[in-house]
């Protein structure tokens, strides 16, 4: 047999222990990567969970969509909740369902929530909390009273409310609200924001609206951390200048989620 031809069959061997020998070992199943959670899952859970609520108040789920903003916040089953300024506790309802038999939901409302229609708007929270949420208490309190509360809530939720606040309260009370929230929050702790959006130069106080970037003014001045800025409530449809009572509007307002966190230490 000539050189050359050992040589070649030399070569063909190698080539056929390469391509008939076995592949990459795969990776042992007790050494595997656990799956990470995922957040749609989860998300999907919540929004099942959530159809048990009444019908009156799943009727706005469309254009509400709690299990998502639940999801950005950050809100979980085991937490300590502050809903603030409930009013008659539709979100109540939804923290209520999201933070289970071994999480509190504490629905805050001050004095001139109360007095808005002689009580009415407030009257349908305590009818929930009576009848099946016994996971939720009641507060009545002013930011003054909040301040001075110990850390103790793990998330703090303002949905729709917070531009009453700056234009019944003005400027000064707005960052009282802030302050007070960013103290009854532990190291950590998340303040989860949703606004219908005005515009910068708008008559936002007749609209019922506010300017995103003055919502971020107050809460950073408070010493919060802006952590996420979601288009989850966009509707570009809405141009901000029409009250957001507007016929055809209302309920399907082009709204800011924002998450805000108190730093850890």
């Amino acid at each position: 047999m000539t050189e050359l031809r050992l040589a070649m069959l030399g070569i063909a061997s190698a080539f056929l222990v390469v391509a008939c020998g076995p592949s990459a070992p795969e990776t042992p199943a007790e050494t595997e990567v656990p799956a990470q959670p995922d957040a749609a899952v989860e998300t999907q859970d919540l929004a099942t969970t959530l159809a048990d609520r009444p019908e009156g108040d799943r009727v706005r789920d469309g254009g509400r969509k709690p299990a998502e903003v639940l999801s950005i916040v950050g809100v979980e089953a085991g937490m300590d909740v502050l809903d603030l300024i409930a009013a008659g506790g539709w979100y109540t309802e939804v923290l209520s369902v999201a933070v289970g038999t071994d999480g509190s939901v504490t629905a805050q409302n001050p004095g001139w929530m109360h007095g808005f229609r002689d009580g009415a708007l407030t009257a349908p929270l305590a009818v929930r909390v009576s009848e099946r949420l016994s996971n939720v208490s009641l507060l009545d309190n002013e930011w003054t009273d909040l301040a001075e509360m110990e850390p103790q809530f793990d998330v703090a939720l303002s949905a729709l409310n917070i531009h009453d606040v700056y234009y019944i309260e003005g400027r000064e009370g707005a960052d009282q609200f802030a302050a007070a929230v960013y103290n009854v929050l532990k190291p950590g702790g998340v303040f989860g924001v949703i606004e219908h959006v005005g515009n910068p130069d708008g008559d936002n106080e007749a609209l019922h609206r506010l300017d995103r970037a003055l919502a971020i003014e107050i809460l950073t001045a408070a010493g919060f951390a802006l952590e996420d800025d979601s288009g989850l409530l966009a509707n570009p449809e809405d141009d901000h200048t029409e009250s957001v009572f507007a016929e055809g509007l209302r309920g399907n307002t082009d709204r800011f989620v924002l998450k805000f966190r108190k730093p850890a230490a």
